[in-house]
């Protein structure tokens, strides 16, 4: 590994804490078969089929949050690069802009620039999978009904993320020399929601001549 990639994944350039899964428990098992399959050199595209006698809620709740670290990754990597000034909206090139909106401050979709985006984005993200109710960490505990729909929603936004990083951002990865990584963790996540049906068409839009490419 180069010594630019060695500093790329550096722990300390995380843009926030991991969220873990504790050992022990069903989903650490199902987050180290994940990982044994991408280890093991398997096509991504056989890597993120559902295992044989797993639960699907079990399946998607382990690649979000597995998603949300690495993207979390990623945008670390180029933050220092994305500013209020370079990007005062958060953008994926001049056709697509993205809106913040929750259940709090912004209660209608507010253009923020980029950096602020990615911040409410990511806070967002880490309140949903550290909620017991939405992500429940016990065996035998059941998900709730609205677990994929929120799935859906986490899983929406950090495609934005991917989107801004690939369309503004991607001569800093380049540059790091982290662009095998960066489009391997992108073929992951796109054969994964595709696979699931977990994102409209219409959110894949902004990169779909480059999905074509890679993907294909």
């Amino acid at each position: 590994m180069s010594m630019a990639l060695k500093q790329v994944f550096n722990k300390d350039r995380t843009f926030r804490p991991k969220r873990k899964f504790e050992p022990g428990t069903q989903r650490f098992e199902l987050h180290k078969k994940a990982q044994a399959s991408l280890n093991a050199g398997l096509d991504l595209k056989q890597a993120v089929a559902l295992p044989h006698g797993e639960d699907l809620n079990d399946w998607v709740a382990v690649h979000v949050v597995d998603f949300f670290n690495r993207i979390n990754l990623i945008y670390g990597t180029i933050s220092d690069s994305c500013t209020d000034q370079t990007c005062p909206v958060m953008s994926g090139g001049p056709k697509y802009e993205y809106r913040w909106q929750d259940e709090h401050k912004y209660k209608k979709p507010t253009a923020v620039p980029a950096p602020k985006y990615m911040s409410l984005l990511m806070d967002w993200i880490e309140v949903q999978i550290n909620n017991e109710h939405i992500f429940p960490t016990n065996v035998g505990t059941p998900f709730p009904k609205t677990f994929m729909q929120v799935a859906k929603k986490i899983l929406s936004r950090l495609f934005r993320v991917f989107v801004h990083v690939y369309i503004h951002h991607f001569d800093r990865v380049s540059q790091m020399g982290a662009e095998a990584h960066v489009n391997t963790c992108y073929k992951h996540f796109y054969y994964f929601v595709t696979e699931f049906n977990l994102t409209d068409h219409k959110e894949l839009e902004p990169l779909k001549e480059m999905t074509s490419q890679m993907c294909h």
